[in-house]
C-alpha cells in the first residue's frame, strides 16, 4: 500500500476551553517563547548591514525561520501534547538552536548560487511539508494529526530535511565556526525531536501504518 492510500486520521485537537489549565499555559508559553527568540534573530539579522553578496542568502534565512514561528501561532492546541520535561527541553531548543546563527564578512566556501539553490530548496520543501500540516504544526511533542500526502510520500519528517539543506546551504556561503556549531548542533537536536516525536506518534495506529510504508525518517536510504 502507498502512503498516498493510507487514510488520514484527525488530530486530537480541543478547543481551548476544553483543556485543563496547565496545558493551556503551557501551549501559551510556547509561543511565546518562540515569538521572543524569533524577535531577537529578526534584530540581529536586520538590524544591522549583512556582509556583501549575502543579502540574499540573510532574507532566505529569515523566511525559512518566521515560517514556523507563524505556524505555532496559527495552529489548535493539542491535548496530547506532551508533558515531559525532556521533551519540552530538546523542542524548545531544537526550534530556537537555528536562530544563534550570525552573518558576517566571511568568503562562501561554495558558489553563491549554489549557496540560494541549496536553501532555495530547502524553502520549498518546508513550505510544501507545512502545507500538508496545515494547523497540526508544533514545536513540543504531540499528536495532532498523521499526515500522509505531499513530501510524506518520501520521507516521514520532511520539514526537518528542509531545514537541513536551508542550513546547509546559508553555512556554506556563510562558513563561521559559530554557524557550524549552531548548525550541528541543531541537526543533533532535530534527530532527537524526530525520536521523541514518533514516541508519541507511534501510539497512533495510522502512524504505525504510515512508519511501515514510509522507511527513512529524514534522508532516504540513510536514516
Amino acid at each position: 500500500m502507498s502512503a498516498a492510500k493510507i487514510e488520514k486520521t484527525p488530530g486530537p485537537l480541543s478547543g481551548w476551553n476544553e483543556l485543563p489549565r496547565k496545558l493551556v499555559a503551557m501551549e501559551v508559553f510556547e509561543r511565546v517563547f518562540v515569538l521572543a527568540i524569533f524577535i531577537h534573530f529578526l534584530m540581529k539579522m536586520l538590524g544591522r548591514s549583512a556582509a556583501e553578496g549575502i543579502e540574499a542568502a540573510v532574507v532566505l534565512l529569515v523566511l525559512a525561520e518566521i515560517i514556523p514561528v507563524v505556524m505555532v501561532f496559527a495552529r489548535g492546541p493539542s491535548s496530547t501534547l506532551s508533558q515531559k520535561p525532556s521533551d519540552w527541553l530538546f523542542g524548545m531548543a531544537g526550534a530556537t538552536m537555528p536562530l544563534l546563527a550570525i552573518a558576517p564578512h566571511v568568503t562562501p566556501l561554495a558558489p553563491a548560487v549554489l549557496c540560494i539553490t541549496l536553501m532555495m530548496l530547502g524553502l520549498a520543501l518546508q513550505v510544501a511539508a507545512k502545507f500538508f500540516l496545515g494547523r497540526s504544526f508544533g514545536i513540543v511533542a504531540a499528536n495532532r494529526g498523521v499526515k500522509v500526502n505531499g513530501p510524506y510520500r518520501f520521507v516521514r519528517h520532511p520539514m526537518y530535511a528542509g531545514y537541513t539543506l536551508t542550513h546547509i546551504g546559508f553555512l556554506l556561503m556563510v562558513p563561521h565556526w559559530q554557524n557550524f556549531v549552531v548548525y550541528a548542533a541543531a541537526l543533533t537536536l532535530q534527530v532527537i525531536r524526530i525520536l521523541r516525536e514518533e514516541r508519541v506518534l507511534s501510539q497512533d495506529p495510522s502512524y504505525q501504518e504510515f512508519a511501515a510504508t514510509v522507511r527513512y525518517r529524514l534522508l532516504p536510504g540513510v536514516f
